[in-house]
Parts: structure tokens; C-alpha cells; sequence
């Protein structure tokens, strides 16, 4: 969809408190709304599509406790490292096979 936005003017707002209130989601991420049109069609109760601004930008609200974020620690040396071993045996056993 062309919206004439750049692509720093499209953005993913979570909006919640500590209430329990629904968290709202907006944004324009396309995997992002992909993955919450999908729960939303399976889990009705629990998550509603609730705007779209037909520029591109879908408003969601979800229940809080379905809602999560993750922070990571960075990838040490050393587990890139195994990660990157762990791969190559992977593909050399794709290539034999």
C-alpha cells in the first residue's frame, strides 16, 4: 500500500498502564499486523481489531496478559561462535544428503 509516508513516520505505538485496561497497539508494520489480524481471528475475546485509518496504520486492543516484550542479552563470543558450528554441521549434512 503506498501511503506517502516516510518510512521514519511509520511507526508501532504500545500504549498500556497499570490498570487492567487492554494494552493498544498501533502500527504500520506489516508483519506486526499480520501476526495480530491472525490472533485476533482466532482469539476474538482477547484481542479486537478496533482502527484502521486506511493509510496504512491498524489499531489493535489486547488483553494485557497476551501481550509480552523481550530484552536480550547480546550474542557473547563465544555463543555466536557455537552457534555459527552448530550451523555449518547443519548445512554440510544438507549438502551430503
Amino acid at each position: 500500500m503506498i501511503t506517502n509516508k516516510k518510512k521514519n513516520e511509520k511507526t508501532t505505538e504500545i500504549y498500556f498502564d497499570e490498570t487492567s485496561a487492554p494494552v493498544v497497539i498501533r502500527t504500520h508494520n506489516t508483519a506486526l499486523k499480520k501476526r495480530l489480524l491472525a490472533f485476533a481471528e482466532k482469539f476474538p475475546d482477547l484481542c479486537r481489531l478496533t482502527d484502521d485509518d486506511e493509510l496504512g496504520c491498524l489499531s489493535f486492543e489486547i488483553d494485557k496478559k497476551r501481550c509480552a516484550y523481550r530484552i536480550t542479552d547480546p550474542y557473547t563470543e563465544e555463543r555466536k561462535a557455537m552457534a555459527r558450528a552448530k550451523m555449518n554441521e547443519i548445512n554440510n549434512k544438507e549438502d551430503i544428503g
